[in-house]
């Protein structure tokens, strides 16, 4: 499934009622199994970016589409948060057969699709486990699950490591990466970490400070699957410094903005 986001600008009020210009003439295409990562400064609206390819925003301008076969019953989308937005008082099957559970699907079907992905995401062995009897990086793992389970086109991101310490992150962005393998599903992939954004991705576009825009699509030229040598390579040093020298002036200038 291909995302296509044709000058796509949002203005929300804030709240004392003042119009804020989130984003402004953005356009990209994100590919049918293309893993893209968006970054640019704090507040350049990536998290909005996401919401309005989820649906839960309306452009205020622009368009988006998505273009491929979608087959009856699945949607077009699903989230992963950066909180892990779990119920405390569900299991961790209940919690992955949440989206099944809305979208109407039989008891016995959830329960088959919920444990194929708990599988997939390594949880096997935890399916009555809590919430608060998880690790960090084990809620996130569920909250992943719960995702594919709904079997979306499209998987949105929205910094969904940025809560785990650096040791948890790195394994998780490497499960992450042998799951894209696995199903080769669209996704866009929202980080602040110029870092992970080029390891991980395909793509990576860069978003200037609000209102956003894109500054640069920026190609990754590391092979596949990823390993942790190639955060060496010239590509991805290469990858790191040209989007760094784009965004830090950019960066600074925000952080200006918000101090005054």
């Amino acid at each position: 499934m291909r995302v296509l986001l044709d000058d796509v600008s949002k203005t929300y009020a804030d709240r004392s009622g003042q119009a804020v210009e989130a984003l402004a003439h953005v356009s990209f295409t994100a590919e049918a199994e293309e893993l893209v990562a968006i970054v640019g400064p704090s507040g350049c609206g990536k998290s909005t970016l996401l919401n309005l390819v989820a649906g839960l925003l309306a452009p205020g301008a622009g368009a988006i589409a998505f273009e491929g076969d979608l087959p009856p019953g699945r949607p077009p989308t699903a989230m992963v948060f950066q909180e892990f937005a779990l119920f405390p008082w569900r299991t961790v099957q209940a919690n992955v057969e949440l989206g099944l559970e809305e979208a109407g699907r039989p008891a016995a079907d959830r329960r088959v699709i919920a444990r194929r992905f708990i599988e997939l995401t390594g949880l096997g062995g935890f399916e009555g486990k809590y919430p608060h009897q998880l690790s960090g990086g084990m809620r996130q793992r569920v909250g992943i699950a719960r995702a594919l389970a709904v079997e979306p086109a499209v998987l949105l991101m929205d910094e969904p490591f940025s809560a785990l310490d650096a040791q948890t992150r790195q394994l998780m962005q490497e499960e992450l990466l042998g799951i894209w393998e696995r199903t080769r599903q669209t996704i866009l992939y929202v980080t602040h970490n110029i870092h992970e954004a080029v390891w991980m991705a395909d793509r990576v576009v860069v978003l200037s400070r609000r209102p956003g825009r894109v500054l640069e699509i920026v190609p990754v030229e590391l092979k596949r699957p990823r390993t942790e040598a190639m955060l060496g390579e010239p590509g991805f040093v290469h990858a790191v410094e040209l989007i760094w020298g784009r965004i830090r002036s950019q960066a600074r200038d925000a952080l200006q903005e918000g101090r005054e």
